[in-house]
């Protein structure tokens, strides 16, 4: 195997669109008062998918450096509990963390290189690469979500 290969293509599934929608555009153009807009009832809305990601992106990256790291309860602490109003500034922040969020995770995939199939050293039943796949995955789900509710409420592209 070409562990060069294996780093950039984790790099890419993190940050590059390929078979998906970033975060960042799945969330251009989007109209402010759609933020917390439900496109139906027991639906979530674009604010309640983005502080998700941003809260399991955070609890997978710390989880990985951090042996001091209490994750949130499942699953009332994964999701945000005040989901009718959001200010611009609450917005941008959380729009910040989850790419601040992410380039910490490439940045450590980029440190591990072929290490990254190791274990995490205070969790030592998970690898580096395990934890890096789930956020992938998650992220890219609840990415989807947002352009599907965004499709529902007419604000896509």
């Amino acid at each position: 195997m070409n562990e060069n290969v294996l780093i950039r293509e984790l790099v890419n599934l993190l940050g590059k669109e390929q078979a998906h929608v970033s975060l960042e555009n799945s969330l251009e153009g989007l109209n402010p008062g759609n933020r917390t807009k439900k496109p139906g009832e027991g639906l979530h809305s674009v604010w309640d998918e983005l502080e998700h990601i941003r809260i399991t992106q955070e609890d997978i990256l710390q989880y990985m450096v951090n042996p001091d790291w209490k994750s949130p309860s499942w699953p009332d602490e994964y999701w945000p509990s005040d989901t009718d109003k959001v200010t611009d500034e609450a917005w941008n922040k959380s729009i910040e963390q989850c790419i601040s969020d992410r380039d910490k995770m490439i940045n450590i995939i980029k440190e591990k290189g072929a290490d990254i199939t190791g274990s995490i050293p205070h969790a030592e039943v998970h690898t580096y690469l395990r934890e890096v796949l789930i956020a992938a995955q998650h992220n890219s789900y609840h990415i989807a979500q947002i352009a599907l509710i965004r499709k529902m409420l007419r604000n896509w592209r």
